[in-house]
Parts: structure tokens; C-alpha cells; sequence
């Protein structure tokens, strides 16, 4: 996924980056609104780290598969 599809589809995504990096507020997550270098920004403040290290956490990011609003998920038999 890159990182136009993780914008378009932050609000599904939010409660994973939240979950991961647990010192972001919820105003925090609203404000990155899946923007890849405020996502950086934040985590470099709130954690304390550099810019590089925040970098390194986010490109290891696994991003959850995101099912398309327009197409209903299967359910298992």
C-alpha cells in the first residue's frame, strides 16, 4: 500500500498507528490524516528520537490490508 491509498484510507488505518506507536493522541492521529512526513513528525516528538529513527519505525510499519468500502468482506465457513 502506498502511501496515497494509507491518506485515503487513515481512519481505517489510525487504530493500528495508535496501537504501534501508543504516545500519539487522537488529535495527533487526526492531524497526520495519513500524511507519511507528519506521521514521522509526530513520532520523532513525542518519542524523542531523530528524524532518521522515526523514518526506520515507519518504513518497518506492516500496514494491514484494507478491505475497499465498496467490496464487503468474505465471511469464513
Amino acid at each position: 500500500m502506498n502511501w496515497d491509498e494509507v491518506a485515503g484510507k487513515w481512519n481505517q488505518l489510525k487504530g493500528g498507528a495508535k496501537e504501534r506507536w501508543g504516545k500519539l493522541t487522537d488529535d495527533d492521529l487526526t492531524v497526520i490524516a495519513g500524511k507519511r512526513d507528519a506521521l514521522i513528525g509526530k513520532i520523532q516528538e513525542r518519542y524523542g528520537i531523530t528524524k532518521e529513527a522515526a523514518e526506520e519505525q515507519v518504513s518497518a510499519w506492516r500496514l494491514p490490508a484494507v478491505q475497499p468500502a465498496d467490496k464487503p468482506r468474505r465471511k469464513a465457513s
